[in-house]
């Protein structure tokens, strides 16, 4: 049998974005967005008590991952018609 490290992608699925990685993962009473394609993908995006507005205007988060590195950012919006799925809409610097 042969030990394959797991991927970064494989290490993000399921985790909440800026948790740290001994936090226990999403919680029950909390509303999250899945972070869809781009450097995040796989994250869940905490979006407890965001309004309408806030959700519809998307977010710009930080991350080391994206193609600007240590201080660019990824881009993602709701998905229409699902609000719990935000799509990748590129890196910005």
């Amino acid at each position: 049998m042969t030990f394959r490290a797991p991927q970064d992608e494989e290490l993000l699925r399921g985790r909440v974005y800026g948790a740290d990685h001994d936090d226990p993962g999403p919680l029950p009473h909390r509303d999250y967005a899945e972070l869809v394609g781009g450097p995040l993908d796989g994250l869940l995006l905490d979006i407890t008590g965001w309004t309408a507005d806030e959700i519809q205007t998307g977010v710009a988060l930080m991350t080391e991952l994206g193609q600007f590195g240590t201080g660019g950012r990824a881009l993602y919006d709701p998905r229409p018609g699902e609000r719990n799925r935000w799509d990748c809409a590129g890196d910005t610097s």
